[in-house]
């Protein structure tokens, strides 16, 4: 049985989240949120937020056993980019890329 858990449209670039994700991939649902919680990162505070949010939904079906929970699968996936300018020299501007990310979380039964 499977559980997930998306958040969409987070400001921080993929790439960083995927940084944090190689670390709790895996492993008990328990063990990934007590790695997550000494990590410097800010990936590692979103994470912790979406893997509670499938916790919790798990937690509304009556046949998962919550105890027995691993992190499958995190996924992150490229969102939208907000593009904005930064003014340099000699009367010129330069594009500053502001990536959002996709972030789906995928909880399963320890079999």
């Amino acid at each position: 049985m499977e559980v997930k858990a998306v958040s969409k449209y987070m400001r921080i670039s993929p790439r960083k989240v995927r940084k944090v994700v190689g670390a709790i991939k895996g492993r008990p649902v328990e063990a990934g949120l007590e790695i997550l919680k000494f990590m410097p990162q800010k990936a590692a505070k979103i994470l912790d937020k979406i893997i509670r949010s499938a916790v919790a939904n798990a937690d509304q079906n009556p046949d998962i056993d919550i105890d027995l929970l691993v992190i499958h699968n995190i996924v992150a996936d490229q969102g939208p980019t907000l593009k904005r300018w930064r003014a340099r020299a000699r009367g010129r501007g330069t594009r500053i890329l502001k990536r959002t990310s996709h972030i789906t979380v995928i909880l399963a039964e320890k079999s």
